[in-house]
């Protein structure tokens, strides 16, 4: 289950084991969701899981709103958000599907890697369509199928089926049927080293000189890689993810700029307003009341 804790704005989301060790992977329609949030005050407002959440439309239209961004879902869609983002549940009760939650680490490294788990900036948003639509409510409504069949088995095997299924979901999302001939995604290793680095890094140094150092690369070797990989440069994809958790860390607690500032590496806060300005088009203080006051 989903335990709520902590600011009034952006409630942190911890994960919970549901009844029953299912391995950190939990299964639920949007209707017990909206039972369960029926008498939670914290209905509607925005959230930041520590949890993966998959949300599928099967009936009717969803608006979703994930790291500040809105989103429309409709039967064949599917949203995935990822551990650290945020995210609002607009209004649970235009549509009827499945939330499939799972922790990290609960999948093993090849796939996790396969699936791109780990990805700052991946995909938030899938529309399906023929094949696609048909193999994904296949996974679906077998992994919910067996959630339920799977309760009297002991712990470890019951874990060991649901993360089967749980991957065969997870694969067949981010890797559909492509017409014959069509080009294979392959992130290079020097892409995921650097995506790596820079997400363990990101606010001790915004320098690729720093990340390329670190890694023996030059910095036009990173640039390269980044740029074939997330179609920008490696400057731009540090700049890119050090502003996502600036947004996240002003409507998610009541710490001032400053201290913002400095959780981020930037030891003066005017540099931090400028940086942020630049790159969102609004102040750090404009965008937390445009957030809030949204």
């Amino acid at each position: 289950m989903m335990v709520k804790k902590g600011h009034v704005d952006v409630h942190k989301v911890h994960y919970e084991p549901p009844g029953g060790d299912a391995g950190g992977i939990e299964v639920l329609s949007l209707d017990q969701l909206r039972q369960r949030m029926q008498n939670q005050t914290s209905t509607g407002q925005a959230q930041r899981l520590d949890f993966h959440q998959l949300l599928t439309v099967e009936h009717g239209m969803l608006r979703h709103m994930v790291d500040f961004t809105d989103y429309t879902a409709t039967p064949g869609a599917w949203l995935w958000v990822r551990p650290g983002q945020v995210q609002q549940f607009r209004d649970l009760t235009t549509g009827s599907g499945w939330l499939v939650l799972f922790q990290p680490g609960v999948m093993d490294p090849a796939t996790s890697d396969q699936a791109r788990l780990d990805d700052p900036f991946g995909r938030v948003q899938w529309d399906l369509a023929g094949d696609d639509v048909t193999s994904m409510e296949e996974a679906l409504h077998h992994l919910v199928h067996e959630y339920t069949a799977t309760g009297p088995l002991g712990a470890s095997l019951r874990s060991r089926i649901l993360t089967h299924l749980l991957a065969v979901v997870m694969l067949r999302l981010t890797h559909q049927a492509a017409p014959v001939g069509s080009p294979a995604f392959v992130q290079n290793e020097t892409f995921l080293r650097f995506r790596s680095a820079v997400e363990e890094r990101f606010a001790r140094t915004r320098h690729v000189s720093d990340y390329a150092r670190m890694l023996g690369y030059s910095p036009r070797t990173l640039t390269r890689a980044t740029t074939s990989a997330a179609g920008m440069g490696a400057k731009e994809f540090i700049d890119r993810r050090v502003v996502l958790e600036a947004r996240r860390l002003l409507v998610h607690g009541g710490d001032p700029v400053n201290r913002v500032a400095t959780r981020l590496g930037f030891d003066d806060a005017s540099n931090f307003v400028k940086y942020f300005t630049e790159r969102a088009g609004v102040t750090p203080s404009a965008f937390r009341h445009q957030f809030r006051g949204g």
